[in-house]
């Protein structure tokens, strides 16, 4: 066992290598001028040689990079043209906004995705097999910012049930102290009723289409692996012992899938929070994919490498996380 975890923690090493290189490249093969975004298009050539020696771009690349990771080792990630604060800053203001999303999300898409790929495979080329084939493939293929217009129009403007834009209603800004950035959390640990019922309303419309999204492709997925499961030997071995069909399906094959679930399951999670943007974008939700995309179009080197690298942390955390449950629910996986 100790040689499996030798060697994860290696592979994780030379991916966080990797990652740090290519962040770092990023930021030098972009189409995008740092300088030119730092001093405007109308500085004149004296001036922007200054800033482009102070930026240390006249140096060799190799000196760049290593002055690039004794800058992160420090946590200094730059300084954000969009906002003009550290970078670190940033991110520690927008991500907790993302996370709470995207788990959510996850957490919704996780409870009815599963059972319904569950649900799909024990009644193979039957009736409900067909509904949760269309209810995926519908989910999957219509595109994540209709669903978020028409459950503005339906849930907020028709129906007056969601909260609208925003992470909590303006009458509560700032009046709840910031301690994780988790709204939810913070509107708890504050002990004010009102405003986790006003968050509580903003976060369930976005978080149910980014679910629902997440529903799909978890349920396609499940569908898939229990068909493989349910082919097998030892299924039939089980009905031909009497068990019921309820014994077989969540009793034997679900349990033989649980370890493909959690790769599945982290892969999703990992998508939702780097590719939330446009359900960031049409509920006005100040989260990560928002800071993001203001970042590229504005040509903010410091804060695009600094995103980059973040979710980059983030699926090699998943990636280890998973390993790790891999040998929690896969005794093969200890030895």
């Amino acid at each position: 066992m100790s040689v499996k975890w030798i060697r994860g923690g290696s592979s994780a090493g030379l991916a966080l290598l990797g990652l740090l290189l290519l962040t770092f490249m990023i930021g030098r093969v972009m189409p995008l001028d740092p300088v030119l975004a730092i001093v405007g298009p109308d500085a004149d050539r004296a001036t922007y040689e200054q800033v482009y020696r102070q930026l240390g771009l006249d140096r060799p690349l190799w000196v760049q990079f290593g002055r690039y990771l004794g800058d992160l080792v420090q946590g200094d990630l730059g300084r954000a043209l969009l906002t003009g604060r550290p970078v670190t800053e940033d991110l520690a203001r927008v991500l907790p906004a993302t996370i709470e999303l995207a788990t959510l999300a996850i957490l919704l898409g996780a409870l009815l995705g599963v059972p319904l790929g569950v649900w799909a495979a024990s009644h193979h080329k039957r009736w409900p097999d067909h509904i949760a084939r269309v209810v995926g493939l519908a989910g999957h293929s219509t595109p994540v910012f209709w669903f978020g217009m028409m459950g503005l129009l339906v849930f907020y403007a028709w129906l007056g049930w969601a909260g609208g834009i925003g992470r909590i209603g303006l009458g509560f800004e700032g009046a709840v102290p910031r301690l994780t950035g988790l709204m939810l959390v913070d509107t708890l640990l504050a002990g004010d009723t009102a405003a986790l019922q006003s968050a509580l309303r903003h976060l369930l419309l976005p978080a149910c289409v980014l679910g629902l999204h997440s529903m799909a492709y978890l349920s396609r997925m499940t569908r898939s692996f229990m068909l493989a499961q349910l082919n097998q030997e030892y299924i039939t071995t089980a009905r031909v012992k009497g068990l019921s069909r309820r014994q077989v399906v969540w009793g034997h094959a679900f349990l033989n899938i649980r370890v493909q679930l959690l790769t599945i399951l982290a892969l999703a999670y990992g998508g939702l929070l780097e590719g939330a943007v446009l359900v960031e974008t049409v509920f006005g939700w100040p989260g990560f994919g928002s800071y993001l995309t203001g970042s590229l179009l504005l040509g903010d080197m410091n804060a695009v490498m600094g995103s980059v690298l973040v979710i980059g942390l983030l699926f090699v955390a998943l990636n280890l996380t998973a390993d790790t449950l891999y040998r929690v629910f896969d005794p093969r996986a200890r030895s």
